[in-house]
């Protein structure tokens, strides 16, 4: 339920704080007060469109919040609509769009009015309106539909142009071939073949350097001068760890005396080597032009390749296995398209005439309802047809009902239908409504607001009479501003009040005493 709503700068409202409770809230006033301004508010806490103008004059913004609470969860929602520029909103203090708040608010509220939140008049309220009435379930379509969609989603990656398949099978294996031609031996191969170039392209120059180090080192170089060292410090105590050193990098440097002389051995020229090496980084370089910066890359692309040229190669069998599901489903959303537009045509006139009732109950004594399905299975095609006069020929809903008409034909379907949005709002249900069925009007939202949170703004003193709170709006005026303000009524205010629907003054005993009379019959 709307537990409270604050607006602030909104119209002629400078700022208006309410505390709003369960069952039936009424909104009166004279006409021109201002109550229609707090459905306007809750409008655009449901994502309704903003203007501008809506701005109290002088003002650089108006702000509308509102708190609900629905199962223990509460939910604070603001809308700041500013003089120029486009309107901000939040959901619990978060930026919201406008199909967020629309979604996660406009489930919580109805909207019933002249003009607005006018749900009835869609295609689709008319035809959930008739499933719910007649208990249709369309579960099962919904799934086999969604199904269906996947199984074609499935064949439709699968390829469905056989030539168009052709090239790309003989592409994939055009490619493969030449990577498995290429035996790569691993992500790093290139890196070694880098090495080996380097090596056998200098390798003169890499022999001159390894015999002349040899020489350098060994002979009467560095191992002679380190042998003489080790001669004259090994006997003397103080030396034994420098010795022991000494004779470490001996060992160290006699081994790299070995080595660079084996190698200036090893190293060779070997032009057919290195040509070698070089066609083999030309092919290894190609490749990656062609499918991937690194070899890496390489080998992961033609895993990916086989593994898609095997989809392909296989997809006559995939293709026929899944034709073949989607003919059996195919078949079932038939099956199931007929049983719901079997089921809706069935229940069509028993909705028609029992929504037709409770519409003739509400001050529309000669309407006439007709409820059309569509021919076509499942009969999506919904559209709730009416004549508010006798002689007419029934017409659909929005093309004929005045918005009084809507909004109680809106009323009638809420009272035959047991489920809808916790929050409503039923701005003027009541125009051109008096007498007998002013009172069937004010029994039927009362009955509502046992169910739901009903919000009315009437003119009509059964209405206000029967419901379980009241608030007033009054329009203040000192000759150089313009403001709105909102009083919740206690019960000997109600009479008064009351009273002024009645006659037009407070004070008037006559009026008084039938406004007691009223607020006793409906309490």
């Amino acid at each position: 339920m709307l537990t409270e709503i604050a607006v602030r700068d909104l119209g002629p409202v400078r700022e208006l704080s309410l505390v709003l409770q369960a069952g039936m809230t009424a909104l009166t006033g004279e006409t021109g007060a201002g109550k229609t301004l707090l459905t306007e508010a809750i409008k655009l806490l449901c994502g309704g469109r903003a203007d501008a103008a809506m701005v109290r004059s002088g003002a650089t913004e108006a702000v509308v919040e509102g708190r609900f609470v629905r199962d223990d969860r509460e939910l604070v929602v603001r809308r700041v609509v500013p003089a120029s520029g486009r309107s901000r909103s939040y959901l619990d203090g978060n930026l919201a769009t406008l199909g967020e708040l629309a979604s996660v608010v406009g489930g919580l509220v109805d909207i019933h009015g002249q003009s607005g939140h006018q749900s009835l008049v869609r295609p689709r309220a008319q035809r959930d309106a008739l499933d719910e009435a007649g208990h249709v379930d369309t579960t099962g379509l919904r799934e086999a539909r969604s199904e269906l969609t996947a199984i074609d989603r499935q064949l439709e990656e699968l390829g469905g142009d056989a030539r168009a398949r052709g090239r790309e099978i003989d592409l994939y294996r055009f490619q493969l071939d030449e990577l498995d031609a290429a035996e790569i031996v691993d992500a790093d191969e290139d890196e070694r073949l880098q090495l080996q170039e380097r090596t056998l392209a200098d390798a003169t120059e890499h022999r001159a350097a390894a015999a002349a180090s040899a020489d350098a080192l060994g002979g009467e170089g560095a191992t002679e001068a380190l042998a003489l060292a080790i001669a004259r410090l090994a006997p003397r105590a103080p030396f034994v760890d420098h010795v022991a050193r000494l004779r470490s990098i001996e060992a160290e440097l006699t081994d790299v005396v070995h080595d660079l002389g084996r190698l200036a051995e090893d190293l060779v020229d070997d032009p057919e080597g290195l040509d070698r090496v070089q066609r083999r980084r030309t092919r290894l370089s190609e490749l990656r032009r062609k499918y991937g910066s690194t070899l890496a890359e390489v080998l992961d692309y033609r895993d990916e390749a086989r593994k898609r040229l095997a989809e392909l190669e296989s997809h006559d069998v995939r293709a026929a296995q899944l034709d073949a599901m989607r003919s059996t489903l195919a078949d079932r959303v038939g099956e199931l398209e007929a049983s719901v537009g079997a089921a809706r045509r069935t229940c069509a006139p028993a909705f028609a005439s029992a929504l037709e009732e409770r519409v003739r109950r509400l001050a529309l004594p000669n309407a006439v309802i007709e409820v059309a399905v569509g021919d076509i299975d499942p009969g999506d095609q919904i559209e709730i047809r009416v004549a508010m006069n006798s002689g007419a020929e029934p017409a659909p809903l929005a093309k004929v009902a005045s918005g009084g008409e809507l909004s109680r034909t809106m009323l009638a379907l809420q009272l035959e239908l047991s489920s809808g949005p916790p929050v409503m709002v039923f701005d003027e249900v009541d125009a051109g409504v008096g007498g007998q069925a002013a009172n069937a009007v004010a029994d039927a939202l009362a009955g509502l607001g046992r169910e739901h949170q009903v919000l009315v703004v009437t003119h009509l003193a059964q209405v206000a009479a029967g419901a379980d709170h009241q608030i007033q709006i009054r329009k203040l005026d000192d000759g150089t501003s313009t403001d709105v303000v909102a009083t919740v009524l206690d019960p000997d205010a109600r009479v008064g009040e009351v009273a002024r629907m009645l006659s037009g003054e407070e004070s008037s005993e006559s009026a008084l005493a039938h406004a007691r009379e009223l607020l006793e019959r409906t309490g």
